[in-house]
């Protein structure tokens, strides 16, 4: 009954009694450890099936009769005990033993084969996950790291803050724009990475970017090499699929350059655009005084022991004289006034003119030179040059009313591609002349209109505002640059740059003509082309003093009919600019088509150099107001 029992469990029984003979089994016990059913029999030792087992090789190599007394002599000490065991087939037995109250024990034989191969199984599919989460989770580390390498070389400032206002990233490039790492100011406040004074300025475009909006604005901070910056900042919400804003992410952008590139083109135009006003305002006025200053001369020529000749005329010649040098000098702005460039060695220039600045300035102020090449060659009007220094002499003395340090330091500048386009000039070899002081200074409004005709921080009566103008004007025209740097309280510098040249080169010779005399003129047919009246008739009776017959034209297209049908026309004298299609220089063209033996002079309002004609018109250029001599002057060369 009790065996019969016992054959329907899974698990294989077996009892043994203090004499190691077994009292009860089951059928499973056979089946599990494969003995024969002749072992079957009440009071069989336990050592005859461990035997059994041993010389079949359950226990592996060894002695037999030393693996049998192992095992029955631990049977002996009645001891419970739980083992496994893996039989030659690959089974898996979990062999509990259990002693009886009397001595004796009862064992229990469990196949585990397949939990532990799903065990196995288990472990292995552990093991394959936790490799592949290593994996990922190496591939997710290297990903990062990319993507930060990534973001830390492009040339922006990238990171991520959350709602609280805390940073969770943030690139290379940001962290070191306000003075950390990137490690640092991850978990750090924004107030506290970017300072209370940056922090007044973004606070507002922070709290619109968290409410889910996106936000451009641009601030001002100190960069790191202490100057002054300028930024531009993108704020872009991180919203949620649930709609809320977890954070934003930052773009910023240093501008400073691109400012700096738009404030100084701004900068350009505007002082183009006053230098092409001045420059037909100067036209207008030229012509006006070629007839002042003509009737003047006729006038006193005609009444030479007149006594009111000295009393009126005089100071009204006076009077078109300083207009016609102010004029000149709204030119030299405007680059178009003549320049007659020459190689000049700077450093004997500065050395000349620095006798005549300390004479021009106060005790109280210091003069001091320096160059820091020994020969510094520019092609420059070394007269104009001279002005320009004396002009930048006068107004540091001005910025400096108790006294102070004036100095002139010539050197040799290399400008590249972006400070060359600042300054709209090829990049390049230039010689430098920095004039500077330690007075007042300026500010950055004065700054923007330092170079305007007629802008002067001087009380008034006490210049005329052109002194700069004309420096920027004649600097411009030579191929220059002109670059300021002032701070209030500290000081100004101005700095000439020239055009440089290798070494001096002889100054070319014109040949001179034949000496022209009044007499040379008489009954000569000259042809005046002027479209105004008043200015034909000063130039008509000017050269109707020198013996000339005239003829006038309005225009060019008249002047060319004229030149076409009248042979007996020895010269033609011409304004430059004059309405129609036919200008000046395209009758200049002309003539020298039609009749290339022709002279011929121009006159200009705008006193533009040869330069400044097209390469075929090679002629003489007569710039407005001029006198009689002057007009004999410009046509001794032609010999006619």
């Amino acid at each position: 009954m009790l065996g019969a029992g016992l054959d329907l469990l899974d698990q294989g029984v077996t009892v043994f009694d203090a004499e190691l003979r077994m009292v009860a089994w089951n059928g499973a016990f056979l089946r599990l450890l494969d003995f024969p059913p002749s072992l079957a029999r009440e009071g069989m030792s336990f050592e005859e099936f461990i035997r059994f087992n041993a010389e079949r090789g359950d226990y592996g190599p060894g002695d037999p009769d030393v693996q049998v007394a192992e095992r029955v002599a631990r049977a002996r000490s009645f001891q419970p005990h739980v083992t496994e065991r893996v039989r030659p087939n690959g089974q898996v037995l979990s062999i509990r033993g259990f002693p009886l109250p009397h001595q004796g024990f009862i064992t229990v034989y469990t196949d585990i084969t397949e939990q532990r191969r799903t065990q196995e199984q288990i472990a292995s599919h552990q093991a394959e996950l936790e490799a592949h989460i290593r994996s990922r989770t190496e591939a997710l580390r290297r990903s990062e790291q990319r993507l930060r390498e990534i973001t830390d070389a492009i040339p922006a400032a990238v990171a991520y803050f959350d709602r609280s206002w805390t940073y969770r990233y943030a690139n290379k490039g940001y962290a070191q724009w306000f003075g950390w790492s990137a490690h640092e100011i991850e978990g750090k406040q924004i107030c506290e990475v970017t300072g209370q004074e940056v922090f007044a300025i973004v606070s507002p475009f922070v709290s619109r970017a968290l409410a889910g909006e996106q936000v451009s604005y641009e601030y001002t901070l100190t960069g790191r090499d202490g100057a002054p910056a300028r930024a531009c900042s993108t704020l872009v919400p991180d919203i949620g699929p649930d709609g809320e804003v977890h954070g934003c992410y930052v773009h910023s952008v240093d501008v400073t350059e691109q400012r700096h590139t738009q404030a100084a083109l701004a900068q350009a135009q505007k002082m183009e655009a006053i230098g092409q006003l001045t420059g037909g305002l100067a036209h207008d006025f030229n012509n006006m005084l070629t007839v002042v200053i003509g009737n003047l001369v006729a006038l006193k020529e005609n009444h030479p022991d007149d006594p009111l000749t000295e009393n009126f005329v005089e100071p009204a010649m006076q009077a078109a004289n300083r207009g016609a040098e102010l004029i000149r000098r709204l030119l030299g702005f405007a680059r178009r006034q003549p320049l007659e460039p020459r190689p000049v060695e700077v450093n004997e220039l500065i050395l000349g003119m620095s006798k005549l600045i300390r004479r021009s300035l106060p005790s109280t102020i210091a003069v001091s030179t320096a160059s820091r090449e020994p020969c510094l060659v520019a092609m420059v009007d070394a007269h104009q040059l001279e002005n320009a220094l004396l002009n930048l002499a006068l107004n540091a003395r001005d910025a400096m009313p108790n006294g102070g340090e004036l100095r002139i330091e010539s050197s040799l500048e290399q400008l590249g591609p972006h400070a060359a386009a600042d300054l709209e000039m090829p990049p390049g070899d230039y010689v430098q002349i920095a004039v500077s002081d330690n007075g007042m200074g300026m500010d950055g409004s004065t700054m923007a209109r330092v170079f305007e005709p007629f802008f002067t921080t001087k009380q008034f009566g006490m210049g005329s505002g052109l002194g700069m103008s004309m420096v920027y004007g004649f600097t411009k025209q030579s191929g220059g640059g002109v670059r300021i740097r002032s701070r209030q309280a500290r000081g100004t510098t101005v700095a000439l740059l020239l055009p440089r040249i290798e070494e001096e080169q002889p100054d070319n010779v014109m040949p001179e003509g034949r000496e022209l005399r009044d007499t040379d003129l008489a009954g000569k047919l000259v042809l005046l082309a002027e479209d105004d009246a008043d200015v034909r008739t000063v130039v008509r009776m000017q050269l109707s003093e020198l013996g000339c017959a005239v003829v006038e034209a309005e225009n060019g297209a008249e002047a060319a009919d004229m030149v076409e049908n009248i042979p007996a026309i020895a010269l033609v004298i011409s304004d430059v600019v004059m309405p129609g299609v036919m200008d000046g220089r395209a009758l200049a063209r002309f003539v020298r088509r039609f009749r290339p033996d022709l002279p011929m002079v121009l006159m200009s309002g705008f006193a533009e150099s040869q330069s400044g004609l097209d390469a075929d018109v090679n002629l003489p250029l007569l710039a407005k107001p001029f006198s009689r001599a002057k007009l004999l002057a410009a046509l001794r060369p032609l010999g006619a």
